[in-house]
């Protein structure tokens, strides 16, 4: 399955933005924060990890093989939503990333200028990124309960999706183009 853009039209080079946040999105293991890093890094935008705005409750919780519920993730999405709001009302541009595996997760970050990447990635390169992983919180006995929850972006809302069965650098390089920040 290669990259798509669900409908948006690339954005020319030439084209004055107006303030723009992307969110990275996908289940653990995607990848969705090196990719985000090296967009963020191509475009001169501020990066904020989102794993980083999770309380010391939630963090100790995944720490501890115990999957979050909606009311724990609630506080965490509207700190991220805060970022997200921050840079939008100062038009600066960012990159954050955010699970947003729901919709409903998705709406408290959505606002105009939004974008949402989702890195989608099938269970088994999952397992194998996770298990070789060290030093993150979230274990791999986890995965089963975020891809259970995962409700992939629809049609009406502002995403892309990169597939995350390259390097990086070409993923990164992949929502680029279809943000319309590079031609092939």
């Amino acid at each position: 399955m290669s990259g798509q853009s669900d409908g948006r039209q690339p954005r020319s080079e030439s084209r004055t933005l107006d303030p723009q946040v992307l969110v990275v999105m996908g289940v653990s293991g995607s990848g969705k924060s090196t990719v985000a890093a090296m967009v963020a890094d191509e475009l001169g935008w501020e990066f904020a990890e989102g794993d980083s705005m999770h309380p010391e409750a939630n963090v100790a919780k995944m720490h501890a093989g115990t999957a979050l519920t909606d009311e724990d993730r609630w506080p965490w999405l509207d700190v991220v939503a805060g970022w997200i709001r921050g840079h939008l009302d100062a038009g600066t541009n960012g990159v954050v990333t955010c699970s947003a595996l729901k919709r409903s997760y998705r709406d408290v970050l959505r606002a105009s200028g939004v974008v949402f990447v989702h890195v989608a990635a099938d269970r088994a390169l999952l397992e194998e990124r996770m298990s070789s992983r060290s030093g993150h919180f979230m274990p791999a006995s986890l995965l089963a309960s975020q891809l259970a929850t995962l409700e992939p972006p629809q049609p009406d809302e502002a995403h892309l999706t990169v597939t995350a069965d390259r390097s990086p650098e070409e993923e990164s390089a992949e929502v680029l183009e279809l943000l319309g920040f590079r031609t092939a």
